[in-house]
């Protein structure tokens, strides 16, 4: 067994690592700022559904890490479920079919639903996932998303809570990911155009 082997998992260097964080153009929300801002979105949620039977479902993979930060900040009681759906593949940009990978295992029929997104750009996803929900019969239907990109709308959606409004620019980490990496970067950054070139050049 070699030297580098026997070492412990913090002491190996990380080539993945450093790539990642040279792949970053710019930090766009820091951790600081996420951390505030989600702490302040589950004193709304506490307050808004204070007595209600309140289901959240996250919209996997990208949201996972906001919805975990986000119940630890909620005071009442609550369930979870999880829907996994894809209309990205690896690319930088939606192609607009949306596919349900993983259902809920939840009923929704009279219960107060509370969809957390990670982020709504083009809103054609996030049209499509209301649809399905609102014909489950759900008591109520609001929608949170930590970001939003407003510039980006092809389709108009109320979306009740936004944690941050932010530029039309391919963003990752704290979850959301570039052909499923970067998710573990603790803050929101962009990613250097150079890093997908090869898309924006077909």
């Amino acid at each position: 067994m070699s030297d580098l082997s026997q070492k412990a998992p913090e002491d190996r260097p990380s080539q993945a690592r450093l790539s990642l964080l040279g792949d970053i153009q710019r930090v766009l929300i820091d951790e600081t700022s996420l951390n505030a801002r989600v702490k302040e979105l589950g004193r709304i949620i506490s307050t808004e559904y204070a007595g209600k039977d309140l289901l959240l479902i996250a919209v996997l993979k990208g949201s996972f890490i906001f919805m975990a930060d986000l119940v630890r900040h909620i005071e009442i009681p609550h369930e979870v479920d999880f829907m996994a759906i894809s209309s990205y593949g690896s690319s930088t940009k939606s192609s607009g079919a949306v596919q349900i990978v993983m259902d809920l295992r939840r009923p929704l029929e009279g219960r107060h639903v509370l969809l957390v997104e990670d982020i709504i750009d083009s809103g054609n996803t996030l049209h499509y996932l209301h649809r399905i929900m609102l014909e489950r019969m759900p008591a109520s239907l609001r929608i949170m998303t930590l970001l939003d990109k407003p510039d980006r709308r092809e389709v108009e959606m109320k979306v009740d809570w936004v944690g941050f409004s932010i530029p039309n620019e391919f963003v990752v980490g704290y979850g959301l990911d570039y052909n499923q990496y970067y998710r573990n970067l603790p803050y929101i950054g962009i990613l250097r155009p150079s890093v997908y070139s090869h898309e924006l050049a077909e």
